[in-house]
């Protein structure tokens, strides 16, 4: 019998989701390295979306150009993602995971949250997991926690088809000496800044400075940086509509664009996507975000918020082209992408409810 509190946060993420998916519809490509990217072309210009477990251990992950990772696994079968079939496959995975009478607050296609009231955990999660398979044929991972952020972090101790419990009584015996990227949310560049105050391993970032952190990242994000090395999260788990936040295009092309005319008319047509997808909300837009991708490989990100949100098409796509202006003419670009967010319905910021990193 569990000794800890009987509210659990249960995180259930789909193992290899997409590649799964695939060899769901494509029996004979089990056990074999399966790339799922682009339209499927190694010749052109795409990125993976996934690869199976087998591609995996050829170094092979998500967003690396699909040019390299078929130079990795030159026997590896490469699909077109399939973006339709992926929603369905996922819409009956969080049925099931209703159907168990839990409270659901859906993350992605291939991760939820569950609230639940067990002394059981354990048990529990292995009744998530047989009730996935069961109706969908797909595996999955749980992690137990006492919030979403342990919960998260466990899954990974899980993973494959597995099972880990992590929380505050074990959280330093089992995330302290571990590097600060190995945090939800923590990514390469957070953690280099990190690594620039002396801060290597969460029991570091537990014991730094809150002063630093606010400091290097803000009075937002450096408290939160400095509960996150102690584990501390919410945890409470909402089965409320997901609200996006906002809408993105982005295009690879598969010649790159070599003029800054070319970059700005290209950067005009995505904005005026992004638009119309904002149209849709109904909600006005505060915020655009330019991404370029300059050949070979080279991304950066440019953002601007604007003078009030509007509603205007033409403000958003002359805050997109103006953002233009600050790229570099004399590198060829490969990728762009444009981001508009948009207000919230209860007239404030966007604030992420949760912050998800890339598929485990």
């Amino acid at each position: 019998m569990s000794t800890g509190p009987t509210h659990w946060v249960l995180h259930v993420d789909l193992d290899q989701f997409i590649a799964a998916v695939e060899v769901l519809r494509r029996p004979e490509l089990a056990g074999r390295p399966v790339i799922v990217g682009g339209r499927g072309d190694p010749t052109e210009r795409a990125v993976v979306s996934t690869a199976s477990y087998e591609a995996r251990e050829f170094g092979v992950g998500s967003g690396m150009p699909l040019r390299l990772a078929a130079r990795k696994v030159p026997d590896a079968v490469i699909l077109p993602v399939d973006a339709p079939a992926y929603t369905e496959a996922s819409e009956h995975v969080m049925d099931a995971l209703r159907g168990l009478g839990v409270v659901v607050e859906v993350l992605g296609w291939d991760e939820a949250f569950l609230g639940v009231e067990t002394e059981d955990p354990e048990g529990f999660a292995e009744r998530v997991r047989a009730a996935v398979l069961d109706a969908t044929s797909l595996h999955c991972s749980v992690g137990i926690g006492d919030n979403k952020v342990r919960a998260k972090i466990a899954t990974g101790f899980g993973k494959p088809r597995g099972v880990f419990r992590l929380t505050r009584e074990t959280w330093f015996e089992v995330m302290g000496d571990r590097p600060t990227i190995d945090l939800w949310g923590v990514g390469s560049k957070v953690s280099k800044r990190l690594s620039g105050h002396g801060i290597h391993t969460v029991r570091e970032l537990a014991d730094a400075d809150e002063a630093v952190l606010v400091g290097e990242f803000g009075p937002r994000m450096g408290v939160w940086y400095s509960q996150l090395g102690r584990g501390i999260g919410s945890a409470v788990v909402d089965d409320s509509p997901w609200i996006a936040r906002g809408h993105s295009r982005e295009t690879t092309y598969q010649s790159n664009l070599t003029t800054p005319d070319e970059v700005r008319d290209a950067v005009r047509d995505l904005a005026s996507l992004v638009f119309d997808d904002t149209v849709k909300e109904g909600r006005p837009v505060f915020r655009v975000t330019l991404k370029v991708r300059y050949a070979p490989f080279f991304t950066q990100t440019k953002a601007r918020k604007l003078p009030a949100p509007t509603s205007d098409r033409a403000d958003v796509v002359a805050a997109a082209v103006a953002l233009t202006a600050s790229l570099d003419p004399g590198r060829e670009v490969r990728l762009l992408g444009v981001r508009a967010e948009m207000v919230m319905p209860d007239g404030g910021d966007p604030v992420e409810r949760t912050p998800v990193r890339g598929r485990l």
